[in-house]
């Protein structure tokens, strides 16, 4: 042993434990007998007075042998744990890392074989895993959320089809219409063909002449097929006139109702549904009357007024309704 009570050791590589090693002096068992080389001894526990000066006497006693002070751990320095091999030496130190080494990991048992406590407050578990269970249970939550609003959406009925109506193409003449002969406004303005019926024949109308039209004609409309529309169309100076002139035609039409000034003045077509009566619009504006009623003869008839003109139509009673509302004046 040194004189600062250090000393350099040897790990047994059978033992485990740590033994003094040899000084060039017989080591002491703290009896002062000598023993082998090598040899363990219980370092002191508490600092031993000195037994002499450098130099002094062989103590007999202690058989000859020259014998150094002895002193105990130096101040600072750890005592030996009550977990130090009984046959460990004073002078045992554990190694210890070089200056500048990083520090040793922390044990991963304490003495009694437990694990050691965690970063926090001994739980063991990682720092990470609080935020990551947060972040699962959110994402969860949401999933819930968006699978209900999707659910209930989907529950919501589902609007009927809006009823519309399916408006069929008008019907074409199968025949060619003549030339008219007539060349004033008026009768260019008249049609040559009115849906599936084309013109045939167009004369002057000399009974309405003589009742004070202007001008007046009497045409004839053939489907090809056996179906004929006749029209009697005239002109008169005033539209006072032609009213009064349409009013005549009325009163000899069989049942013929008074005239509804507040009727629409589209006729119902396509139907029986007569006779029918009411006001004839010209942009938006009352411009006249007119009345469609049964013959009773598989015909029907329909008078109308448009400003100073005065219209009368016979048609198959089927059809009436329908060549009203497609002539154009």
């Amino acid at each position: 042993m040194s004189e600062t009570g250090g000393s350099g050791s040897n790990t047994s590589p059978h033992s485990g434990r740590l033994h003094w090693a040899s000084n060039g002096s017989t080591p002491s068992d703290g009896t002062g007998a000598p023993g082998g080389a090598g040899l363990p001894q219980r370092p002191p526990t508490q600092p031993v007075a000195s037994q002499g000066t450098p130099g002094a006497t062989p103590d007999p006693a202690r058989g000859g042998a020259h014998v150094r002070p002895s002193f105990g751990p130096p101040t600072g320095a750890p005592t030996p744990s009550a977990a130090t091999p009984a046959g460990a030496t004073a002078g045992a130190q554990q190694p210890t890392a070089p200056l500048g080494a990083p520090a040793a990991s922390a044990a991963t048992t304490t003495a009694d074989g437990t694990p050691p406590a965690g970063p926090e407050g001994g739980s063991g578990r990682p720092r990470w895993l609080v935020p990551a269970i947060i972040g699962a249970v959110v994402v969860v939550v949401a999933g819930i959320v968006i699978g209900i609003l999707v659910t209930r959406g989907g529950d919501e009925p589902t609007p009927g089809a809006a009823a519309s109506t399916v408006l069929l193409p008008s019907p074409t003449p199968t025949i060619e219409p003549v030339a008219r002969t007539a060349t004033t406004s008026f009768a260019a303005a008249l049609p040559v063909s009115v849906l599936q019926y084309a013109l045939a024949s167009s004369a002057t109308d000399e009974e309405w002449l003589a009742a004070g039209a202007v001008e007046a004609y009497t045409e004839a409309y053939s489907d090809g097929a056996g179906g004929e529309v006749t029209v009697r169309a005239g002109q008169w100076e005033t539209p006072e006139e032609a009213v009064a002139y349409a009013a005549t035609l009325v009163a000899a039409l069989p049942a013929a109702p008074a005239a509804d000034a507040g009727a629409t003045a589209t006729a119902t077509a396509g139907t029986s549904d007569l006779p029918q009566t009411g006001e004839v619009l010209v942009g938006g504006a009352p411009a006249g009357t007119f009345t469609i009623v049964d013959a009773g003869d598989g015909t029907g008839v329909a008078v109308w007024t448009n400003g100073s003109s005065v219209f009368r139509v016979v048609a198959p009673v089927e059809d009436v309704a329908d060549v009203y509302a497609a002539f154009p004046l």
